[in-house]
């Protein structure tokens, strides 16, 4: 372990990180990270581990071993990470020897293979999902009688069918509503880029529609988003992921919903978790997520959790 630095005593300077990010391989494994927030995120776990373990050259890569990893875990753990956290820094690490090994930029085995990852902390997770009531309140919560409204109750209608992610929805746009097989389906343009065609639920459609023949700002721009921000309708531009965060938490608060931590992840795994409730299969509720791992789905599996079918309620006396 010598030679290991723990974080509160080393961290790498701005150039020093910009000198070891110089490495070509390490360069195009960045470059292949299509998601920009992963790309952050990985990025800053690629320097929390350098600065753990001191590196400072584009050479010292080759001088990894697991022990290093070993103990960069260890001081992870003592930093009280969540679990999942110290699971993606690890997956940033190994990906990136992967790459590098693949190049011939290090030589050996990969350092972070073998060095066991955490349990996530609960089958369940912790993004809340809504109940069914509280669920339909957040739909009936936008105003019938206002442009805004109509947007937004169609915005929560394709999230809360859909199980969207935030990105996803603020991507549509009005040409990604297509008919396939006779039935009517949203193309979905997920992470990395991937496609997904999922049916336009039947209250979703009419609500879109509704929100379309008010706004009429498809018939201005053939390629028009189609959902675009009130004063965005003859600029061709649509409204931001963060914009549909924030619209979500406006409206809970109008529908009296108080769930911490609610947003549109919490949207996501509602749509998710009912599903599965309603005897969905887990792969194709998988495929609708648009979820590489099965694992990852299982995570809104909350089947074996519902009270309704607890043992309590099986005892008579």
């Amino acid at each position: 372990m010598t030679g290991l630095i723990t974080q509160q005593e080393r961290r790498l300077t701005a150039a020093e990180f910009q000198h070891l990010a110089a490495v070509p391989a390490a360069v195009e494994w960045f470059a292949n990270i299509d998601n920009p927030r992963t790309r952050r995120a990985y990025q800053g776990d690629l320097e929390d581990f350098c600065g753990f373990v001191g590196l400072t050259g584009t050479d010292e890569f080759r001088a990894v071993t697991r022990a290093h990893v070993l103990a960069w875990r260890a001081q992870l753990e003592t930093r009280g990470l969540a679990g999942a956290t110290i699971r993606r820094k690890l997956a940033a690490l190994a990906s990136l020897f992967d790459h590098l090994l693949e190049l011939n930029a290090v030589a050996g085995g990969n350092p972070v293979h073998g060095v066991k990852r955490p349990r996530i902390e609960t089958n369940e997770g912790k993004t809340p999902a809504l109940g069914d009531h509280q669920a339909k309140a957040l739909l009936d919560a936008p105003d019938l009688l206002t442009l805004k409204g109509l947007r937004d109750r169609a915005i929560l209608a394709v999230l809360l069918y859909h199980g969207l992610r935030r990105e996803e929805a603020a991507l549509l746009m009005v040409g990604n509503i297509l008919e396939r097989r006779g039935i009517k389906h949203l193309q979905i343009h997920g992470k990395g880029g991937k496609l997904r065609y999922l049916p336009l639920h039947p209250i979703a459609a009419e609500r879109i529609y509704a929100y379309l023949e008010c706004s009429g700002h498809h018939l201005l721009e053939p390629k028009a988003p189609l959902f675009v921000p009130l004063r965005g309708i003859h600029t061709g531009t649509g409204v931001t992921a963060n914009g549909i965060y924030k619209m979500v938490g406006s409206y809970a608060k109008v529908a009296g919903i108080d769930v911490a931590g609610l947003g549109v992840h919490g949207l996501r795994a509602t749509a998710a978790t009912n599903a599965l409730d309603h005897e969905a299969d887990i792969a194709k509720v998988q495929a609708w997520l648009g979820h590489a791992n099965i694992s990852t789905t299982r995570i809104y599996d909350r089947r074996q959790n519902r009270p309704e079918d607890s043992p309590t309620y099986k005892i008579k006396y």
